[in-house]
């Protein structure tokens, strides 16, 4: 099982790993768009960058240290409400180890990465115009490398940014059936969590079904994937069992 996970905006600082190097990142056969990527985001810095505003001279200065910055696990780069809610840096040594084995987190600068990969900060979207690039160019064929039973999480943007095939979507409502938005990453972010510390090995959705009403987690089939009912999405408390 593949968990497929949207990128943050906000990164964290820092990192003890040596410099990015794209040959030590998972999914090698996405080596020539990362590279196109690089080169554009090259391109983007030469010609200067917006630093109208604290945050946007801290985001130029990362982009144009992409290449020298230190690095970290993915999983700990990106920060935000699904990433705090998943908590990777809480979770035991065999949790942890799940996340590192089945948890993906598709970049709009590197493409998808596993959760270990060490990746530095830096500032690029789905919606950033890299010079002589188009992202859909990039990454449309990037999901071919995804093999096996998906789970998506993604947002719809980056979802058809690099389609998947056969990837199951995750919906998270409220339990009157409304749809989440700011929360809904909460959600996310704890579904993750409780499957790592539940070290749940699924094949397909009717497995991970049959294991959420095991452990009374409310994940449910819907004609489109999968809906997730949270009952309070200030905590998006899920039980793993």
């Amino acid at each position: 099982m593949i968990v497929l996970l949207p990128p943050s905006e906000t990164k964290a600082a820092g990192g003890t790993g040596d410099r990015l190097t794209t040959a030590s990142l998972g999914y090698p056969g996405l080596a020539v768009a990362r590279s196109r990527a690089l080169a554009a985001l090259d391109r983007l810095v030469a010609a200067g960058q917006d630093v109208s505003t604290p945050a946007k001279a801290r985001a130029a200065a990362d982009n144009a240290a992409v290449r020298t910055a230190p690095t970290m696990a993915a999983i700990e780069r990106y920060t935000g409400v699904l990433f705090d809610a998943l908590d990777a840096a809480s979770l035991d040594a065999d949790a942890r180890a799940w996340v590192d084995r089945h948890v993906v987190i598709q970049s709009a600068l590197l493409g998808f990465v596993r959760a270990g990969d060490l990746i530095p900060a830096y500032k690029v979207s789905a919606t950033t115009k890299l010079p002589g690039e188009r992202m859909r160019d990039l990454w449309s064929h990037a999901g071919d490398v995804i093999d096996g039973f998906a789970l998506d999480l993604r947002s719809k943007a980056y979802a058809s940014l690099a389609p998947v095939a056969g990837a199951v979507p995750v919906e998270i409502v409220s339990p009157e059936g409304a749809a989440l938005n700011h929360w809904n990453k909460a959600g996310k972010g704890a579904l993750v969590r409780a499957l790592a510390v539940a070290g749940v090995e699924a094949d397909s959705a009717d497995a991970l079904i049959a294991w959420a009403a095991s452990a009374d987690v409310p994940l449910e089939r819907t004609p489109e994937g999968l809906r997730l009912t949270v009952s309070d999405p200030r905590l998006a408390v899920l039980s793993a069992g």
